[in-house]
């Protein structure tokens, strides 16, 4: 199984040059160590950050630069700080292209759940409702299944609902899908070592397997 960096390691290829992104909490903030120096694009932060770099060294740490999870971060060359309000409203104005989130459990018609749990004590939902709603392109960085081995790819989540019909790719610890227009988890890479019975027996929701399905790469 792939390891969190490696799970934002693949989603980095993902990343074109131009396009403005928010990384949520967890394992997306890790995706701006993978982006290549070749692309230009501009990592945002809900809390009121344009320009996010890599995550800082020990010696670089500057305990006022945080992102929304409350990690510290490094800022580019050009970088903007500013205000909630205007962060929103850059989200909610559609200025985002591409939004990378964890989940909690996913459907196999794109809605997802990722910031409450019943009867378990949650900082709040942070900026999700408002990303989910709002972007063109959302991918979801996720484990396949729960620490107790449940699948956490569902025909139909059981937890509240952050947003309908929004998840467009998911890269798990397992396998690279994508959410069919006609429901189903679409297997288009797995990862190194992982079979495709292996995907399948940890996929509580409709898988879809067509032809080869080839493992993964980083490069």
């Amino acid at each position: 199984m792939l390891s969190k960096e490696q799970i934002a390691q693949r989603i980095a290829k993902e990343v074109k040059s131009g396009q403005y992104i928010n990384l949520g909490i967890g394992i997306p903030t890790l995706v701006a160590n993978y982006i290549p120096s070749d692309l230009e694009v501009v990592l945002q932060s809900e809390n009121g950050l344009l320009g996010i770099g890599p995550f800082p060294t020990e010696a670089d740490v500057d305990p006022d630069l945080i992102n929304a999870g409350k990690q510290t971060i490094t800022v580019l060359p050009g970088s903007a700080l500013f205000n909630s309000a205007d962060s929103f409203a850059m989200i909610r104005g559609g200025h985002v292209h591409l939004t990378i989130l964890g989940a909690m459990e996913v459907s196999e018609n794109g809605d997802i759940s990722n910031w409450k749990i019943p009867g378990k004590m949650v900082k709040g939902m942070g900026g999700a409702m408002d990303l989910v709603a709002s972007a063109d392109n959302i991918i979801v960085a996720m484990q396949h299944c729960s620490k107790d081995g449940q699948s956490k790819l569902l025909s139909k989540c059981s937890l509240p609902i952050t947003g309908i019909r929004c998840v467009r790719k998911i890269v798990s610890d397992l396998a690279v899908l994508e959410i069919s227009p006609e429901g189903g988890f679409v297997l288009k890479e797995r990862a190194p070592g992982i079979t495709v019975e292996e995907i399948q027996s940890k996929t509580a929701g409709k898988l879809i397997v067509e032809g080869e399905i080839p493992e993964m790469t980083f490069e």
